[in-house]
């Protein structure tokens, strides 16, 4: 018995990446993360801070609790190194409140 090929059911989907625009003037322009200081070293801070700070201050204002898995820096940085790696600087947060309230009182968005 000979077996036939069976067409396939599946359509072809385009994969490519979409690229975030950054505003040309913007300390972060055609920089990587990692050469914008979140690289090992970054990343090794991040991990011990949340773990010692486990919980998201915009949450517990509100009486909630929720998970910090972001470390946000209470000042924007904006490429100041002094800056980015002084711990007083830092927040925990989690992912929803980093993305809203605190991108709209930066006025982002």
């Amino acid at each position: 018995m000979k077996l036939t090929n069976i067409k396939p059911r599946l359509a072809t989907i385009r994969t490519e990446r979409v690229r975030s625009t950054v505003d040309s003037t913007s300390w972060r322009s055609g920089k990587t993360t990692a050469e914008r200081g979140y690289g090992f070293r970054w990343q090794q801070a991040r991990e011990r801070f949340l773990s010692d700070n486990p919980l998201c201050c915009y949450c517990q204002r509100e009486g909630r609790v929720g998970a910090a898995t972001v470390v946000d820096h209470r000042e924007p940085h904006r490429g100041d190194q002094r800056l980015f790696w002084d711990e007083s600087n830092w927040q925990p947060m989690c992912q929803l409140h980093h993305d809203s309230d605190k991108r709209r009182e930066e006025g982002q968005g």
